[in-house]
């Protein structure tokens, strides 16, 4: 076959030589990449300094020598710049030494001794880490390129860099030819090292699986692990971690090769998955789902190369709003465009709106629904109606989490790991990933007979998904449906959420109602995960003073110690509302009204269970987190709930305000594909939503009207809110928001 030739000039990677020139014009005026440059070169020299060490390995995550050579590969990619752009030979002699006693090592390496059996590895624990390793090696290697003598880049060529691409490829076939991270982050080794060596036919196999035949490789990963709006099939914790393979490798192709016009494939895949890793954040950080790290943000490195090349590629001005946030220039040519433009302050706020990302390769494989009211800090709600995410993935479909003023209020686990803490568990993952942070009743979604959704079944999760019915969003109105009834054999449930702006209140509502149909009686759970402290029910709680239990045996019940039992047989059936009050971190109040059958209620089929995460942990591995839990005995059953944010407490200035939840009374009215929520409060203000969840293809045009205690209510769309009610009319069409 007949194979492209490559480009002989060194850098030929994330940078060129029309890049150092600016780069090099740039660090001699003042301004932000003059900062970032002298910032580098600080901590380069002082790193000089220090002997180098190439450590046989030994460690798993987190050990020593596995940070060692983290560190290592990271200040060769450094000192590599420095050189570029100083062009003092002792920075490129230090890579050198380095690249060369790696090449001694690597040779005689057998594999890792705390190898992970599932992607193993010789320099580290898992190849994984050593693709990334490679990444970054390769680069370095790049920039001091012309420093080299044929006979020192041939030891290191034949010592480190094609050991290692060997490795990482003809030697591990499985995972290079795998559509997964880790297999991107091993495609994107073995190209780039193949745009470096003048090796073609690397380069093809990166991106077209080892035999060529497109069943794997870079871009069938393109292809499969993106939806059409950019979003990443893993979920956002591993796009993000995904996105600087993708992105540097691309920038790679993008300089060798802008014939393949990367950047412009699948309409731009690669832009939009760096963008919708920064909306799918919350106050700088990203949305916990799957097998996500809470801590984890948009001021990741991997997001600050891809905002780098997107405003390479784009100079959008509202990218430079989440580069400085980010406040870390890159010292590359497109970090360079960056630091002008925020020199120049062309940046523009970044606008956080209300956004579907379709999940699946065509896109129908469900959603993630991001309902926002505001700015960055404001109300958010997230709506997870995507599919299983592979491994990575949770048995949670149609969970909810809700944010406010900056915090997370009604939250979601992410993974039970200490990333890179050696003493638990080598910095992996936990057993009480499995155990329980995967498990449904750790997110806030429908558990059936304390059984898992898809019976805790990978398999079976991946071959199924919920089915998106509606979103729409207006000024003050985002709402969304989805459904699925592949999670349970006779269970089928359909959630529809809402956040809601009443301007008239000051006041931004979330509502939530989740349907559920069976053909005989089941237990229904419905837990709800906040984070704050219990301040107040409407209810009687039975507590378990002087001995505590877990809540059940098995898929992550066994997790639970049950704290309080409440039969909701104490509700006033007349306005059977159970209400929950907690306090955040942020000083707010939230209480979560839920409203109860009256007949369950009389029959005592209604119970809250208060929980809190801990049982049977005797290495104490999981986090302190409260639930309570909305517990029904029923064939079929409708759950009907309002969060609203209310109040203050400055515990500084000694004041409250707010403290009581003003929601009175919820009802839920039903009339075939018609649905209505009528909400009181207890100033006797009322609001009706009103929803239309006709299979029909329903426009902003569609009219329904809706009959409620005598009243028709005309409306357009998919959802409207109406109200204060007492001011309007009957058949009146507009709405008075």
């Amino acid at each position: 076959m007949s194979l492209p030739a490559m480009a002989a000039k060194h850098p030929n990677l994330v940078i060129n030589q029309q890049d150092v020139a600016d780069m090099k014009q740039a660090i001699a005026q003042p301004g932000a990449f003059q900062d970032a440059f002298n910032a580098t070169l600080k901590r380069v020299d002082q790193g000089l300094t220090q002997t180098i060490e190439v450590p046989v390995p030994q460690d798993a995550g987190g050990g020593y020598t596995h940070e060692k050579h983290k560190s290592n590969y990271q200040q060769m990619y450094d000192t590599g710049i420095i050189y570029q752009l100083t062009g003092e030979q002792k920075y490129a002699q230090y890579v050198k030494n380095m690249l060369l006693q790696y090449a001694k090592l690597y040779p005689t390496l057998p594999l890792h001794p705390k190898r992970k059996s599932s992607n193993e590895g010789k320099l580290f624990w898992q190849g994984l880490n050593e693709a990334v390793w490679l990444v970054h090696t390769i680069q370095a290697y790049d920039f001091i390129y012309d420093a080299l003598t044929p006979a020192e880049r041939n030891s290191i060529e034949t010592g480190a860099i094609i050991p290692v691409a060997l490795f990482l490829s003809e030697q591990s076939p499985r995972t290079f030819n795998k559509v997964h991270n880790h297999g991107t982050w091993a495609t994107a080794a073995v190209g780039m090292s193949g745009y470096v060596l003048d090796k073609p036919l690397w380069v093809e196999r990166a991106l077209y699986d080892l035999n060529l035949a497109k069943k794997g490789g870079f871009m069938r990963q393109l292809d499969e692990l993106f939806s059409p709006d950019g979003y990443y099939n893993e979920g956002p914790y591993y796009q993000r971690y995904a996105l600087m393979p993708f992105v540097t490798f691309a920038k790679a192709i993008e300089q060798n090769e802008p014939q393949r016009k990367i950047f412009q494939y699948r309409d731009g895949i690669l832009l939009k998955a760096i963008t919708s890793s920064v909306e799918l954040s919350y106050n700088k950080l990203l949305f916990p789902l799957n097998d996500a790290i809470n801590s984890k943000g948009i001021d990741t490195i991997e997001l600050v190369h891809g905002i780098a090349i997107a405003y390479g590629q784009n100079p959008d001005p509202r990218l430079l709003d989440i580069a400085q946030q980010q406040d870390n220039i890159l010292l590359t040519g497109d970090g360079l465009k960056v630091a002008q433009g925020l020199d120049k302050q062309l940046r523009q706020p970044y606008p956080f709106v209300s956004s579907l990302y379709r999940d699946g390769q065509q896109g129908d494989h469900g959603a993630l629904v991001v309902m926002r009211q505001g700015g960055k800090t404001d109300q958010a709600m997230v709506f997870k109606a995507t599919a299983q995410g592979l491994g990575h993935g949770h048995f949670d479909k149609l969970t909810w989490q809700f944010y406010d003023k900056g915090n997370e209020i009604v939250s979601d686990y992410g993974a039970a790991r200490f990333l890179n803490i050696e003493a638990k568990f080598g910095g992996g993952y936990l057993p009480e990933n499995n155990s329980w942070a995967k498990q449904t009743i750790a997110h806030n979604t429908l558990v059936v007979d304390e059984q898992s959704h898809f019976n805790g079944k990978l398999k079976t999760a991946n071959q199924h998904h919920p089915k998106l019915a509606f979103y729409a969003s207006q000024q003050d109105l985002t709402i969304a449906s989805a459904s699925i009834d592949t999670a349970y054999d006779d269970v089928a449930f359909a959630r529809t959420l809402a956040l809601v702006n009443i301007k008239q209140r000051n006041a931004v509502i979330g509502i939530d109602i989740m349907r559920v149909s069976a053909n005989k009686p089941h237990q229904y759970d419905l837990p709800v995960h906040y984070q704050g402290q219990l301040i107040d029910t409407n209810f009687e709680r039975q507590a378990s003073l002087n001995q505590l239990s877990a809540l059940g045996q098995h898929n992550g019940y066994q997790h639970l110690w049950l704290l309080a039992t409440a039969n909701l047989a104490t509700i006033n059936t007349v306005n059977p509302l159970a209400k929950v009050t907690w306090l955040n971190d942020n000083g707010r109040f939230y209480t979560l009204s839920t409203l109860v059958n009256a007949n369950s209620v009389q029959n005592s089929r209604e119970k809250m269970l208060f929980t809190q995460l801990g049982a049977n942990d005797p290495n104490m591995n999981l986090r302190q987190q409260q639930a309570f839990i909305h517990r029904v005995n029923a064939t079929n059953h409708t759950f009907v709930s309002v969060i609203e944010p209310h109040g203050e407490y400055n515990p500084s200035k000694e004041y409250t305000l707010g403290a009581t939840s003003m929601v009175a009374e919820l009802t839920h009215h039903q009339q075939a594909e018609l649905e209505a929520i009528e909400i009181r409060f207890s100033d006797d203000q009322q609001y009706l939503l009103a929803i239309n969840h006709s299979s029909d293809t329903v426009t902003e045009r569609t009219q329904s009207v809706i009959n409620i205690n005598g009243q028709q209510y005309q409306f357009n769309g998919r959802a409207q809110l109406f109200g204060p009610i007492s001011t309007i009319q009957a058949n009146e069409s507009n709405n008075s928001k």
